[in-house]
């Protein structure tokens, strides 16, 4: 009674965040980021299955004489198996099977005969199936194994005939189905989950919704959230509303269970994969492709073919899809930075120019302020070529207003350019942020990415060079004196010098070319080398042959 009370209290508390909120996208938005945290943390879930599972292993070892308890065991393994690994459960009921005949146990065997049937319908393996029900001798069968009997005919036929093509088959094997069912409900204890989803199942037939969704609302109150039980209920709960066209009610189930699934470790699951299909339908492409590869990954895994068969086409059609829209977006992004390039190369040109016709202008001041200087020493002597000159600073006064015209009007066009480049800047964050790309959105938005661009070069430039040479530094420091070696600091991989001789090292001896890579001047690179050779152990004209020597 307590049980129940809890998980009636639980059901209550997800009854009511699905009917609650009058917005469904949003219980729908909480309940997809809700799923995708249980995928991102998937191996936990797993991991906790594995140690349930190496408990049982280790505790069968220690009863490998007693039948009895092997058989238990067996059986515990089985169930954790089912779900997990079809070929491990239906290892586990073969053996439970070979200990029953060693037993002469007529219970034990036809029980695990009937798991085992029902196991192999659910695998697709019909024709084995129904070879193992045959073996069963139902006149001598025990009443208490009635109901998995049944069970296993209703199952076997509800599976030909949702997969035959054939229609009239397929009708011969919805009868048989349907009588094995009617029988089923008589020998179920009445309230039990089985008798209640037989009574769900009749009612959807004949259409009638919402008796079929009362009934799964007694069911969903009886079991607790997210456990295996609870991820089949839900979704025979999708399935009532694909039934009536509520498409957010239908997928808030399937992700109640596909996250009850991946919660408990079960890799024989439909929900997800179905769950995907209806978000490739609304176009959420990426959710769809990570859900229906996480799902062929634990069908893999769980090595069923049917299962494989189901959500192959599904996932074709995803992939493709998805792969699409990879290119179209890297093909978009590829135009973007094109495009940010040629205007950051405009920029730097205009930037030059700039600067060039600031140092003429300086220059020109300068000198004139030189001819002034000088006219007014000899204005007293050259007063008759005063009107002269005075005509010539008129015209230098002309020419240099004309040139910080100029000049202005070129520094406001660059203030456009750069305005334009912000405003594209910004529509390009715009519009990356609608393709949920979010790494190129922190790139555009950057005020510092030449800063950080030189500093991941420097750093994988390092990273790769230590990488190559991983003793560099101890055997170029050997090279010094003692007072003379050369150490990176604690957050640096290298530091100036050390890149300096580490690129002489891979043949880069040109002074230039060093400067233009670490943007330094050549005589900076030129002293950082006088500097370093002047410490060397050796001769200063063979330091250098000996750096590129290090191996």
């Amino acid at each position: 009674m307590a049980n129940f009370v809890v998980h009636f209290k639980s059901w209550l508390l997800v009854s009511f965040l699905l009917y609650s909120f009058p917005a469904g996208a949003e219980v729908l938005d909480s309940l997809l980021k809700e799923l995708d945290a249980a995928i991102d943390s998937h191996a936990v879930y797993v991991d906790r299955r594995e140690a349930r599972i190496s408990q049982l292993k280790r505790m069968k070892k220690t009863c490998e004489n007693v039948p009895e308890s092997l058989i238990k065991l067996n059986t515990h393994l089985y169930f954790e198996y089912k779900a997990y690994i079809c070929d491990s459960a239906l290892h586990y009921l073969n053996q439970n099977i070979d200990l029953a005949e060693r037993m002469r146990n007529d219970f034990y065997k036809d029980q695990n005969l009937l798991r085992l049937s029902l196991l192999l319908s659910s695998l697709g393996m019909y024709t084995e199936a129904v070879d193992v029900l045959s073996s069963v001798n139902r006149c001598k069968m025990s009443d208490d194994l009635l109901p998995e009997y049944y069970q296993c005919f209703n199952s076997i036929y509800g599976e030909l005939y949702n997969y035959t093509k054939d229609k009239a088959l397929s009708e011969r094997y919805w009868t048989i189905s349907q009588t094995y069912r009617d029988s089923l409900s008589l020998v179920l204890p009445k309230g039990s989950d089985e008798y209640l989803f037989i009574q769900e199942s009749s009612l959807c037939d004949e259409r009638k919704y919402d008796e079929a969704l009362g009934v799964n609302d007694v069911r969903l109150s009886k079991v607790k959230p997210y456990t295996p039980q609870y991820a089949l209920i839900t979704y025979h709960r999708s399935l009532i509303f694909r039934y009536v066209a509520n498409r957010i009610k239908e997928k808030e189930n399937l992700c109640l269970s596909a996250i009850s699934d991946v919660r408990s470790a079960i890799k024989d699951h439909a929900s997800l994969w179905m769950l995907a299909e209806l978000l490739y339908e609304d176009g959420d492409y990426e959710r769809a492709y990570r859900y229906i590869r996480f799902s062929w990954d634990a069908t893999k895994f769980y090595n069923a073919r049917l299962r494989n068969w189901q959500s192959a086409d599904a996932l074709s059609l995803i992939d493709k899809t998805y792969q699409v829209m990879i290119e179209k977006q890297n093909s978009r992004l590829q135009q973007y930075l094109l495009f940010i390039t040629v205007l950051l190369l405009m920029l730097s040109l205009a930037m030059v120019y700039i600067y060039c016709q600031m140092k003429k202008l300086s220059k020109a001041r300068n000198n004139l302020q030189v001819v002034n200087s000088k006219l007014n020493e000899l204005n007293g002597e050259l007063k008759q070529m005063n009107d002269c000159l005075s005509g010539t600073n008129l015209q230098l006064s002309e020419a240099n207003q004309i040139k910080e015209e100029y000049i202005a009007r070129f520094i406001k066009l660059c203030s456009t350019y750069i305005n334009r480049l912000d405003t594209y800047r910004r529509m390009v964050s715009k519009k990356i942020s609608s393709g949920h790309a979010a790494e190129l959105l922190k790139v555009t938005r950057s005020q510092d990415i030449i800063d950080e661009e030189l500093k991941d070069l420097y750093e994988n430039f390092d990273a790769a060079f230590l990488h190559l040479f991983p003793d560099f530094i101890s055997k170029f420091n050997d090279l010094l004196l003692d007072d003379g070696k050369i150490f990176p600091k604690k957050d640096e991989l290298l530091n100036t010098e050390l890149r300096i001789f580490a690129l002489i090292r891979l043949g880069i001896e040109d002074s230039s070319q060093i400067a233009e890579f670490l943007r330094y001047s050549v005589n900076t690179i030129y002293n950082y080398r006088a500097k370093v050779k002047n410490k060397a152990r050796c001769a200063r004209d063979k330091f250098e042959q000996h750096v590129k020597e290090i191996r």
